[in-house]
């Protein structure tokens, strides 16, 4: 049994608001115990992180890692299918690259778990799936295959497919309820024929996709920068009594108080950078602080590659400046994207029984001539100092 026990740190557990100086053990890629003076077992490998600040895993609710691989450019991307605008039978976990040069700057800033998916070309673009940051093949970095069935709103699927008869918000949203309306009543037909195999609809790998969204298995993860776009998608997601999470939200805090009242995952980013399309003119740090304020359930995201996941904590930290409360700020990039991608239950905070993914620090996460000392993903120690290379 591999044991690793972090000696002394000040542990910023993503649950209690005040952090505390303690010992974290690790058996076995799992964090064992949270406590002060917990022996070593024998063979125990120690850190000491005395003076420095420990903290969960960071974790990515939104972004493309993998599927749009670090250099490559436009030839190499796998996160749009362009042939098509209507693919929910894509998966996310078909097109990742583990030797993507950007895992490993990730892992080596901490962020240690990802969602990523399909992009935001397609009304329906394909499922995402939650990873960690290191591994060698697909099948060894996944935490969940399946987490969101990714749809989009906006400027991109009116762009990207105004030839093949996608030109409005209008035509984007009737694509997207003909596709739930067709879904639904594929699952009354599967249910309906019961045990009699011939009674079965035709095969459909679309409608088959669909079919954990509409019986709530999968919430559709809303591409929408525009006020308007989120209600669109709340509008949509209400009329089939599906889950829904809301990804983006540009606009967020101009209509924050409403957006409350709907109780709803929600992912804010990228921020950083200039506003590349008209839908982007209002964004702003103060996003994510407004939206917290109204009670909203906040992540920050970076959208990688928009911006390099290796700066998701500097996001975080530009949002307390801008007025977020530091503690939600760590939340929102730890506990909240692990609970907004459904995988709660194995990393977003330091707590006993979950997967060992652990950050040390020399100073504030938030800060960005803070060091990162040492991080650990599933218990096992990560390289913190990385170059690319092609080898």
């Amino acid at each position: 049994m591999a044991h690793l026990l972090i000696r002394g740190g000040l542990v910023h557990d993503a649950v209690n608001e005040t952090p505390y100086i303690a010992d974290i053990l690790c058996e076995d890629g799992k964090i064992a115990a949270v406590g002060a003076s917990l022996s070593a077992p024998e063979g125990c490998e120690i850190v000491c992180a005395e003076g420095r600040n420990v903290y969960p895993g960071f974790v990515e609710a939104h972004g493309h890692i993998g599927l749009d691989g670090y250099g490559i450019g436009y030839e190499g991307q796998d996160y749009n299918e362009y042939g098509d605008p209507v693919t929910p039978h894509l998966r996310a976990i078909d097109g990742i690259k583990p030797g993507d040069y950007a895992f490993a700057e990730a892992a080596a800033a901490g962020v240690t778990s990802v969602c990523t998916g399909p992009g935001s070309s397609n009304v329906l673009g394909g499922t995402f799936a939650a990873i960690k940051t290191c591994g060698r093949r697909v099948e060894d970095m996944v935490i969940k295959s399946e987490i969101a069935m990714k749809c989009a709103f906006g400027e991109n699927p009116k762009r990207c497919y105004r030839d093949k008869a996608n030109s409005s918000r209008m035509t984007t949203a009737s694509r997207l309820r003909e596709m739930l309306f067709k879904a639904r009543e594929y699952d009354r037909k599967i249910k309906a024929a019961g045990e009699d195999e011939s009674k079965l609809p035709p095969f459909d790998m679309k409608l088959n996709a669909l079919l954990p969204v509409i019986r709530g298995e999968m919430p559709l993860k809303a591409h929408a920068h525009q006020a308007d776009d989120m209600f669109t998608a709340i509008r949509i997601a209400r009329e089939f009594g599906v889950r829904l999470t809301l990804e983006h939200c540009t606009e967020g805090h101009t209509v924050a108080d409403l957006l409350a009242k709907e109780n709803l995952p929600m992912a804010v980013g990228p921020t950083l950078g200039h506003a590349t399309k008209f839908e982007l003119r209002k964004k702003s740090w103060t996003t994510p602080a407004a939206l917290d304020k109204a009670g909203c359930r906040v992540s920050i995201i970076t959208d990688c590659p928009v911006i390099p996941l290796k700066y998701l904590p500097i996001c975080a930290g530009l949002a307390v400046k801008a007025g977020m409360d530091p503690f939600h700020a760590l939340q929102a990039i730890t506990i909240n994207p692990a609970r907004h991608a459904g995988i709660e239950n194995r990393v977003g905070s330091i707590e006993p029984g979950k997967d060992a993914d652990i950050v040390i620090t020399d100073g504030s996460c938030f800060e960005i001539s803070s060091k990162v000392c040492h991080v650990f993903i599933d218990g096992a120690a990560q390289p913190t100092d990385v170059h690319f290379s092609e080898s």
